[in-house]
């Protein structure tokens, strides 16, 4: 398959289109993809069972609102239950940290979704969910809300570190940035103000986490920052994962190459205390099991997991395990094929994006992906048809290397009837994910493209 026919497969999967620019060119080769195509009647859907509720207005939770819509036409009644006024991205938002984006830049609203899209958007936040009654409890709402499907996309929460007290500490001293917005800022007037000479530490959770790729991008950006713009600074990465996950090859030469000397990357590392008073972390890295720094600013990356709602309502057991193994279950486990829960007496209800257990990595793009499979499915089910049996999503994205340079990853997933997961096709670079040779101007000119019109798909 050429590019321009690739390309008019994805504008079919993806209902309005993901233009050239959307995917890295070493997408635009692949096989006997197979769009999803479906439309609902503007008639015929009646009742409860065409009430759509979604909670959560992120990338994941606007595109379903979106394409329900689009696909729906009026037989399905959209509600967006988002705490937030607006969203931030998160994608791109570690251009803030070095000035090349201002936070403002990264703000999307709900109006177009409102306005163009009949979707009722209420701000509020979800407390319970009844999946007996099939309703849920807002916060500061007297009647709870009723929906005939529930489709849960709230994003991931964030654990203490060890040694901490409050999750206000990072909003206050510590910040993740790990969801755009104050800690983003905090953590750029936290650089600006490190002192010559000064140390930056970041640690990275055992996958999974949202993101594979951005910890290491984020230490290019800010070790390039420092090198422009302090003297003698470094940047120590304190990683609990046995090597770099995504992009090694391309990752490795920018820390032993671009940033030799600035950027010191530590593999196997495990976080054991963080002393925000005296400025101290302990931690394992296999050879020390107390080995300790100083620093001067501290951006710790915290464990993740799906959040408590989810949990309260019996959609995962936090305290439970994945196939036996000792990996302890923190996403809510969930149907490919229509998203919905695979907990028995919860077939209502679906989850989307970062909180779902699944294959796939926990990105913005593969949350757009996932909502339009997922509003696919609602739309077949709610017509008493079968789910579309080979979904295909794609996950793409960029990362920036310096101010000017950046790399992409890319891989498209099939659905395996065999295992029931999301794999990447053997056609696709025979099974893996295929990276940029190298950080080019080129890519960076890509990928402020590819940005733009996917935020355009999500939001527009």
């Amino acid at each position: 398959m050429n590019r321009r026919n690739f390309l008019k497969s994805l504008a079919a999967t993806s209902g309005a289109g993901l233009l050239a620019t959307s995917l890295p060119k070493a997408a635009f080769a692949e096989e006997n993809l197979t769009p999803i195509q479906f439309s609902v009647p503007s008639t015929g859907i009646e009742g409860s069972v065409g009430n759509v509720v979604i909670v959560g207005g992120g990338m994941a939770g606007v595109t379903l609102a979106k394409y329900l819509r689009l696909w729906g036409g009026s037989g399905v009644k959209v509600t967006l239950v988002e705490k937030n006024s607006s969203y931030t991205s998160n994608i791109m938002s570690n251009t803030v940290l070095n000035g090349q984006r201002n936070l403002s830049n990264l703000v999307y609203n709900y109006e177009i979704l409102k306005n163009s899209y009949g979707v009722h958007v209420l701000q509020g936040t979800v407390n319970a969910i009844d999946s007996v009654n099939k309703t849920i409890s807002i916060n500061g709402n007297p009647t709870p809300l009723g929906y005939g499907r529930l489709v849960l996309a709230p994003g991931v929460e964030f654990d203490l570190m060890p040694g901490m007290s409050s999750l206000a500490e990072y909003e206050t001293e510590i910040p993740h940035a790990w969801r755009a917005g104050s800690q983003t800022q905090l953590l750029h007037d936290q650089l600006v103000a490190i002192p010559d000479g000064g140390t930056v530490i970041i640690s990275i959770p055992k996958a999974p986490y949202r993101c594979p790729p951005g910890p290491y991008e984020r230490t290019c950006v800010i070790a390039d920052w420092l090198k422009k713009n302090k003297t003698g600074c470094r940047v120590v990465v304190l990683d609990a994962n046995a090597d770099i996950l995504v992009e090694r090859d391309n990752f490795n030469r920018a820390f032993t190459g671009i940033y030799a000397g600035i950027v010191d990357y530590r593999p196997n590392c495990t976080i054991k205390n963080i002393d925000i008073i005296n400025k101290v972390i302990t931690f394992d890295d296999k050879v020390d099991p107390a080995a300790t720094l100083e620093w001067n600013v501290l951006n710790p990356i915290p464990p993740q997991r799906a959040p408590k709602l989810l949990a309260d309502a019996g959609l995962y057991n936090p305290n439970a395990y994945y196939d036996g193994t000792t990996t302890l279950q923190r996403f809510a486990p969930i149907n490919v094929l229509t998203y919905q829960s695979t907990v028995v007496g919860k077939s209502n209800i679906h989850i989307i994006g970062d909180a779902s257990y699944t294959t796939m990595p926990k990105a913005g793009h593969i949350g757009n992906q996932q909502a339009k499979t997922c509003a696919d499915a609602i739309l077949r089910l709610i017509k008493g048809q079968a789910a579309d049996t080979a979904p295909v999503t794609n996950s793409a994205c960029y990362t920036p290397i310096t101010s000017d340079t950046a790399t992409w990853l890319s891989a498209v997933y099939q659905y395996d009837p065999t295992t029931k997961k999301m794999v990447i096709l053997t056609q696709h670079n025979n099974g893996s994910a295929i990276s940029a040779p190298s950080a080019t101007i080129e890519n960076y000119e890509e990928m402020v493209k590819w940005f733009a019109i996917l935020m355009g798909d999500t939001f527009a």
